[in-house]
């Protein structure tokens, strides 16, 4: 194929940073009105490699190549007047702002002075009419759901008739029926002649959705390949370099005493003036997992804010370990209680301080960490974060040391989540564990929870993921308007009546029906 049938072509690209070569001598191309997957682990490179493209980094050695010509890419500015948009794992709107000044920052129409409105709305109206991608554009950022901040960065490049669009890990907090919806989008475009680069760990989209497919491992490219001839298992062995288990293995659980009781807990909502909880009662017991699934925004992270102690209660009470900690502060709780939290960055991490300060933030001021002076014993700290370091597999470019924030997403997580199983705990509150995880971590961390469960931990799991909630519960209580509509038995029931309870269109409240 003559190098003028790609839209995009990488040639060579090497990036370096401090202890770690991100990219290492990789090509990739792109066809033009093809959707290209880039499949790899957490810190295979994937986003580094979208980032030298889209100019946030600059590569040290390599070319790239539109349309058969050499280009330099400097920064995000060149990236848009080359025709290149990236829609980023983690947003970049600003929360204030309504929809439609956030798709026109940075490139608004004035006369004298003036910002001409007008044709900027029936522009972006037109193309989330022609893309199917219905917004309000008068809604503030802070108010609509992920999916709808996520329509709105695909509008973004649309507005600026980008003709390369870069998704990256877009599905990562979007529920089922988004991820469906944003498929359909991806197909639409290719099918306009959009050329696509869509950065995933999740094998059955891209299966789904992309042509092709080009897997990196540790910074290096391993192949690219036809996703028509090749399989599941055939990729997730290209990018995690041996055969990977797709269904959990677990024994039978044996519960014993409960361990978390809610009783008629009710949260308000912050956003309408219903409750967002309303009048919830159920148990955990030691050595089981329950999961709570639902359709996000059913109430879901309102009830772990009231009993991790983030949000206080409207009423009702919260018995953890035959302690009533309803109105508890939350490092009382975290004696008991640990929580792998939904937004790693807002409650998860402190992003500028260290992995290994991280690692000990709700322990540092326990004497194995800091001396009768209140001095913090820095070697104890290092030496411990080495170990959960090895043993949870978490990759940084310098250790211990490394500045969280400079860390892949995944990575983040498996820290948080090491932190969390490490500590001393009866409870363990685990939201959206997997979250932007690839296939070898999530076997790694579901293994791990299941060891959790088996050493006698009461688990309480919330997840969109619904063959996490099949694979990993014992019980699956459903969750839809603040109220609980079912509870499942994960061995009796199916995915199709699962989707029904959490789409409200079941109901059985009372126990154990069937």
């Amino acid at each position: 194929m003559s190098s003028e049938n790609y839209a995009i072509e990488m040639l060579h690209i090497t990036k370096r940073f401090p202890g770690i070569v991100a990219n290492d001598d990789i090509t990739l191309q792109l066809k033009k009105g093809e959707i290209h997957a880039l499949l790899g682990e957490n810190g295979a490179g994937k986003s580094t490699l979208m980032s030298v493209l889209f100019g946030l980094y600059q590569a040290e050695e390599g070319v790239i190549k539109k349309d058969g010509k050499e280009v330099k890419i400097n920064d995000p500015n060149d990236a848009n007047a080359l025709g290149i948009g990236m829609v980023h794992q983690h947003f970049k709107l600003v929360q204030c702002f309504p929809v439609l000044d956030n798709i026109i920052l940075g490139v608004e129409d004035t006369k004298n002075g003036i910002l001409q409105k007008q044709e900027a709305r029936k522009k972006v109206m037109d193309l989330s009419e022609r893309y199917g991608l219905q917004i309000d554009p008068d809604a503030k950022i802070s108010d609509i759901t992920v999916g709808m901040q996520q329509r709105t960065e695909i509008l973004k490049m649309l507005y600026r008739d980008n003709e390369i669009l870069i998704f990256d890990e877009p599905t990562a907090v979007l529920t089922p029926q988004e991820i469906e919806e944003l498929m359909q989008i991806m197909k639409h475009l290719a099918s306009e002649g959009k050329s696509i680069l869509f950065i995933s760990h999740k094998l059955n989209e891209i299966m789904e959705v992309a042509d092709r497919v080009t897997v990196l491992r540790k910074g290096k490219c391993i192949g690219t390949v036809n996703v028509k001839e090749t399989s599941e298992a055939e990729l997730s062995r290209m990018m995690v370099g041996r055969d990977v288990q797709l269904v959990v293995e677990k024994d039978e659980a044996h519960p014993s005493q409960t361990v978390l009781q809610v009783e008629n807990l009710t949260m308000s909502s912050k956003r309408h003036s219903n409750n967002a909880v309303k009048n919830v009662s159920f148990d955990v017991k030691a050595g089981e997992i329950v999961c709570i699934a639902g359709i996000e925004g059913n109430g879901q992270t309102e009830l772990v804010y009231g009993i991790t102690g983030l949000e206080p209660v409207t009423s009702g009470k919260i018995t953890l370990s035959g302690e009533d900690i309803t109105n508890q502060s939350i490092r009382q709780r975290s004696l008991k209680m640990s929580h792998i939290p939904e937004d790693r960055h807002k409650h998860g991490l402190v992003l500028d301080y260290p992995l290994d300060y991280n690692i000990v933030l709700q322990r540092y001021w326990q004497p194995q960490f800091v001396n009768k002076a209140g001095i913090l014993k820095k070697d104890e700290i290092r030496k411990y974060a080495n170990t959960l370091i090895d043993k949870f597999d978490v990759r940084s470019g310098q250790g211990a040391s490394t500045v969280a924030r400079s860390m892949s997403g995944g990575n983040q997580q498996k820290a948080i989540i090491a932190r969390e199983l490490d500590k001393d705990h009866d409870l363990l509150v685990a939201v959206q564990p997997t979250r932007g995880l690839d296939v070898g971590a999530i076997e790694f961390i579901h293994k791990q929870l299941i060891a959790d469960r088996d050493n006698g931990k009461a688990i309480l799991l919330i997840s969109l993921e619904l063959e996490e909630v099949m694979n990993l519960s014992d019980r699956i209580l459903v969750m839809y308007e603040g109220e609980i509509v079912g509870e499942l038995d994960p061995k009796k029931t199916t995915v199709e009546e699962l989707g029904l309870y959490m789409a409200g269109a079941k109901r059985n409240v009372q126990k154990g029906a069937e």
